[in-house]
């Protein structure tokens, strides 16, 4: 799982040490048979030799990712274990599927490392290989979406009317954002800014576990407690979302006798912008609809994570064709295949696991979860190394 091409060493000649970067001036000239934007910047990258052991390319080497030669080759067993993991969490709190994605494909598959080692001698290729961890994680989040939609669809736990306004706002800010960035983000500022959203919105969710905040959710809190005691007894079925009025400015609606109410212009606006920051970042955006909907609109979390993975749904599916038909971006299908079917595994399970979590506990998790990921790839972005393990 990890770099194949080596490590660092200097070369020296005749006037004594040359440092990696320098050594590393000899293009390969050849695209290896890749097609399309990979195989023209592979052609200007470096060719490993003397002195030139990282941040080129090795053509006699074993294929690897996107078929480059001594690209990292990820485990798929760990591959389809992980995104079970994947599946399992953004299903059942609507969130961190992306970031649990960017988890593994940065980390644990060695995607990272691997891009990073080109930073000074193909900026190009980092820049790529950056963006395709970012659809990578899109793919992974996408179907998880899609299954968990499907899912709480059929539990009315979906409000339909503040899923479809998000979703209008967020067409717009996906496609503005990808065609904006494609191509123009390095690895480690990448890595930073996703951090640093993160753990900034750990902090936001964790006031809403506050007593001060639970006191101004007393309708979401009835509710949930509601559903909890349906779930115990079996009939959770029985009693879903259901719409009372529905206009531009206001819609009114049900879950299980409670009534809630919020602005589709509003929820619109605020699908733009989180739409724009979790394109950038490359995940679902689930850490920052979540909290729009339990903190800002304030609703139960058993159904924000249904309505959360419907808005991501629409999301993921412009960002990859906006990634891979318009900016040339690849990803590496024996590994996505693999992690789809851990996803869709996950995806079936996280719905129906998550009635049995106390609503309280939904967002505590949200809130553990946000704090490790945002503590390590703030640091690792902007320090340069991970204040938590593994570091």
């Amino acid at each position: 799982m990890g770099l194949q091409s080596g490590v660092v060493a200097s070369g020296k000649g005749a006037s004594g040490p040359v440092s990696p970067v320098a050594a590393c001036k000899v293009p390969v000239k050849s695209s290896l048979g890749l097609s399309g934007k990979l195989g023209r910047i592979i052609a200007e990258t470096p060719i490993c030799g003397p002195g030139c052991t990282r941040g080129c390319i090795d053509p006699s080497a074993p294929r690897g990712y996107l078929g480059l030669p001594g690209g990292p080759r990820p485990h798929l067993l760990i591959g389809l274990l992980w995104a079970l993991w994947v599946g399992w969490i953004f299903s059942t709190v609507g969130a961190f599927g992306g970031i649990m994605a960017g988890v593994g494909h940065i980390t644990i598959f060695g995607l990272a490392n691997y891009a990073k080692g080109f930073k000074k001698t193909n900026l190009a290729l980092n820049e790529f290989l950056t963006d395709s961890i970012r659809v990578s994680n899109m793919f992974l989040v996408g179907l998880s979406a899609l299954v968990s939609t499907a899912n709480y669809w059929r539990m009315k736990r979906i409000v339909a009317p503040l899923a479809v306004a998000m979703a209008i706002g967020a067409v717009g800010g996906a496609f503005g954002i990808a065609e904006l960035t494609a191509g123009k983000i390095s690895l480690r500022e990448y890595i930073g800014y996703f951090g640093l959203a993160v753990f900034l919105v750990a902090g936001f969710m964790f006031y809403g576990t506050t007593q001060r905040a639970l006191a101004k959710r007393k309708a979401a809190r009835e509710a949930a407690k509601r559903f909890e005691k349906a779930a115990r007894e079996g009939g959770e079925a029985a009693e879903g979302v259901r719409v009372l009025e529905l206009g531009l400015t206001r819609c009114r609606f049900t879950f299980y006798g409670v009534e809630f109410q919020f602005n589709p212009l509003v929820a619109a606006l605020g699908g733009f912008y989180i739409a724009i920051i979790a394109v950038f970042l490359g995940i679902g955006g689930g850490f920052l609809l979540v909290p729009f909907m339990t903190d800002v609109v304030k609703l139960p979390m058993f159904i924000v994570a249904g309505t959360s993975a419907f808005v991501v749904m629409i999301k993921m599916i412009i960002g990859i064709a906006t990634y891979m038909l318009i900016k040339g971006v690849r990803v590496w299908w024996p590994l996505i295949g693999t992690e789809l079917v851990g996803i869709f595994i996950g995806s079936m399970i996280g719905p129906r696991t998550q009635k049995y979590i106390p609503d309280i506990w939904l967002k505590r998790l949200f809130v553990l979860l946000a704090i490790y990921v945002g503590l390590r790839y703030t640091s690792k972005g902007f320090l340069g190394h991970s204040i938590v393990p593994p570091y």
